[in-house]
């Protein structure tokens, strides 16, 4: 919940991706809330049990991971018109995207989400996203599908 309440702090202060408007800065607030109470737990789940601790786990493994297949989908369905998860680039996105970015962890192809696989080649090639995911130290390039 921290870094939520972190990341809309500081669009808040520097009056950058979130929208200024009522029901855009909502939709905003809502996706970066579905990664909040969804993908950061359950991706997390699929991360300790079938990354870290495969084979000691069969039922823990097929639920979460079941799990991250749902949500892998809610955001495909959200991302099928548009170009971010909340129309324009935003802490949604910015909240979301790191997670998706383990998805070999998951053992998910995005191929069978093509417009995650979209979104997060776009996301990708920012500047920005190519700099900090680096950060603390580079260990490996962004994983590409």
């Amino acid at each position: 919940m921290e870094s939520g309440a972190i990341m809309l702090y500081l669009a808040e202060k520097t009056g950058k991706l979130l929208p200024q408007e009522f029901e855009p800065c909502m939709r905003v607030t809502e996706w970066l809330m579905w990664q909040m109470g969804g993908v950061g737990p359950m991706f997390g789940q699929v991360h300790h049990f079938v990354k870290y601790n495969k084979g000691k786990a069969p039922y823990a493994e097929e639920r979460y991971l079941k799990e991250a297949h749902r949500l892998y989908a809610v955001l495909d369905r959200q991302l099928a018109e548009r170009e971010f998860v909340a129309d324009a680039y935003s802490i949604a996105d910015i909240a979301i995207w790191p997670w998706v970015s383990r998805y070999e962890w998951q053992t998910v192809d995005l191929n069978r989400y093509p417009h995650v696989a979209r979104w997060y080649r776009t996301i990708a090639a920012r500047p920005a996203v190519q700099r900090g995911y680096q950060v603390p130290r580079k260990v490996q390039e962004i994983p590409m599908p």
